[in-house]
Formats: C-alpha cells, structure tokens, sequence
C-alpha cells in the first residue's frame, strides 16, 4: 500500500514540473471562465438569445469541446512512452508492485490532476445557483449542475483511461498524444460536426449512442442522467485499464 501510495504522489508531483499542465490548465480556465461569463449574460437575456439552464452553454459550445479533446492526450502521453523512452520503466517493473498498481498508480494521480483543474470552476455555482449572503436561493435547480459534472467526470476517466493505454504501447509521447487525439475524436466528432441526419433513423441512435458532446447538449446538462451513457463510459474506461495491465505484462514476456 505504502508503495501505491508512493507511487501515486510521485505522478501527481510530475505534473507541476511539466509546463505543458500550467498551459493546458491556463487554456482551460480561459475557456471556461469566458464561456461562463456568457452564460451568465443569456441566462438573464429575454427572448430567443436566453438559455434555460445554467450549463447548457458552457458544454454544448465548440470550443468547450476542442479544449476538451486536448486535455486527456496531453496529461497521459507521458505516463509510460516517457518511462519507456527513458529506460525507468523496466526499473518500474521491478519494484515491489503488481502490473495492476502500477497502472491504478497512475491513473489515479491523472484523474486526480483533471479534477484539480475542475476546482477552480466551481466557483461559478454560487452565481449560477444564485448564492446571495450566505444563503441559497436555488434560483436554478442545481441538479443540472451535478448532473452536469457527473458526466464530466466519467466522460474524463474515459478519455484518460483511452489515453493510458495508447501511452503504453508507444514510445514517443508525441505519437502517445497524436493517436490518443485521434481516438477520443471518434467519440466527440459527430458532436462538433452535426451531420443532418434522421433522427428516428438506427443511424442517428448509434452516433448519438457514442457521441459525447450530444449526451451532454441533449441529457446531461438538462439535468438528466441517462445510464446508458454510464454504462459507454465505465466500460470503455475498465476496458482500456484492463488493456494497460495486458500491456504491461505481455512486456514481461518478451
């Protein structure tokens, strides 16, 4: 346990040496505070131009999504291409951890990472929830907002997991990031790209069952919980950790 706990301190810690956390986290935070302030204006804003529920914009908006498909490949590319380029991660297999901890290890200080780079955006709630002296007046009902950040944290775990598992295949982190991108594109394309298509059609239903952006601009930031989305991204996410551990130790045999 002590070794886990070790392990995990020591990927959390190399993030704040990298400068490319501070530029993703900058650019996140830049994206999202002007997405917010926009909000904010429609929320207040009559007729047409207004918005109905307090993260709608802020998920449904381009540019959210283009920020977002950046972040995963970036904080997992390093995670084992760096260890394999440098030679450290046949010293890594050697110590006293399991193939298993080692991939829990690091997945663990990169979701920690992503949800550190959430805190900030909670300032937010008291405007969007309508905070006043201490008091809530739940002027929007705030399950919209925890639905919201549900799906933000499994989508996140999905694309990060996706993103491990390519980082422990390869040995250029720049090749980790550009294929890791390309993979999580096939879940947010659709949504960027809005093909006009049949609703009603079993064309439509399969893109939208994998797309995410369409999960939060349809479900997610109505205050909706749909478990078949749950379901996509928890298995998707088991699925590449289990991978990752199979990488590993098909390493081991060779």
């Amino acid at each position: 346990m002590r070794a886990t706990l070790s392990l995990i301190h020591r990927e959390f810690s190399a993030y704040f040496f990298s400068p490319i956390a501070y530029v993703v986290i900058a650019v996140f935070l830049a994206v999202t505070g002007y997405l917010f302030a926009l909000s904010v204006l429609q929320l207040t804003a009559p007729g047409p131009k207004g918005i109905s529920y307090p993260m709608q914009l802020i998920v449904n908006d381009v540019a959210f999504w283009l920020v977002f498909l950046f972040i995963p490949p970036l904080l997992t590319m390093r995670l084992f291409a760096e260890e394999r380029s440098s030679g450290t991660l046949e010293m890594l297999m050697t110590a006293p951890l399991r193939d298993w901890q080692i991939v829990f290890s690091k997945f663990v200080a990169c979701y920690a990472f992503f949800v550190l780079m959430w805190l900030p955006t909670l300032l937010y709630l008291p405007v969007l929830l309508d905070w006043q002296w201490g008091t809530w007046r739940c002027g929007i009902d705030p399950w919209t907002v925890g639905a919201t950040y549900l799906g933000l944290a499994l989508a996140g775990a999905m694309f990060l997991s996706l993103g491990m598992f390519v980082s422990s295949l390869v040995k250029s982190q720049i090749v980790a990031a550009l294929v890791a991108l390309f993979l999580s594109l096939l879940f947010i394309v659709a949504g960027i790209w809005r093909p006009e298509m049949d609703a009603s059609g079993t064309a439509y239903q399969v893109l939208f069952y994998v797309t995410v952006p369409l999960h939060f601009e349809r479900n997610f930031s109505h205050g909706v919980v749909d478990t078949r989305q749950l379901i996509l991204y928890s298995s998707v996410a088991f699925l590449c950790l289990f991978l990752t551990i199979r990488s590993l130790e098909s390493r081991r045999w060779r």
